[in-house]
């Protein structure tokens, strides 16, 4: 498995399922053209953009392309890698016919193709160290959800590092992971109720 830095963007759960079997990264799934109305996970995209980058991998349909050039065009700035896959054609095990264009998807091309899809974009493992830590049970116990007051403090904690404010608990988790490890969170999160100890 290869850890790569930035944040990957793909079509659908199962080219998430995928690629997360050869890659440690953090993933978004679109929900194909869904990603047109879901303003939360743009801001997402668009956070992860400045942050680390991002890679979008959509199927090389024309789907897949107005997919992929809606969310080049609504990142703005930030760093953006296009990584392709080639024209297979063949339909994915788990359907009972191919797609419109008849064209393998994400999910349904073998692993040393994918790898090497990213090789020539330029995108090779990363150097960084372990994977961090934090887990959504990380967040329970530091309060930042289960609890009266962790949505407040977790909308606090998010505006502290510059996060957009609707995140789920489990992008919330992912977004962390890439910014440090819990024992960071929990001196952050301390803080913070220091600093507003009505929560």
């Amino acid at each position: 498995m290869i850890k790569i830095d930035e944040a990957i963007i793909v079509e659908g759960k199962y080219d998430k399922i995928k690629l997360a079997s050869i890659v440690d990264a953090v993933i978004i799934i679109t929900n194909g053209f869904g990603i047109f109305k879901d303003s939360e996970k743009l801001e997402l995209i668009r956070y992860y953009a400045k942050k680390t980058g991002i890679i979008i991998l959509t199927d090389s349909d024309a789907a897949g392309r107005k997919i992929r050039g809606y969310i080049k065009g609504a990142v703005g700035s930030g760093k953006v890698t296009n990584v392709y896959i080639p024209d297979v054609f063949g339909k994915e095990k788990r359907k009972t016919k191919p797609s419109a264009e008849g064209k393998l998807g994400v999910e349904g091309i073998d692993v040393q193709t994918l790898l090497s899809a990213f090789e020539k974009s330029g995108i090779t493992a990363s150097e960084g160290g372990k994977r961090s830590d934090i887990t959504k049970m990380t967040l329970y116990e530091l309060g930042l959800s289960g609890g009266d007051n962790s949505r407040e403090l977790r909308e606090r904690l998010q505006h502290s590092l510059g996060l957009p404010k609707q995140l789920s608990a489990g992008a919330l988790v992912e977004v962390l992971c890439t910014m440090m490890d819990s024992a960071e969170l929990a001196r952050i999160t301390q803080k913070i109720k220091e600093e507003y100890n009505g929560i």
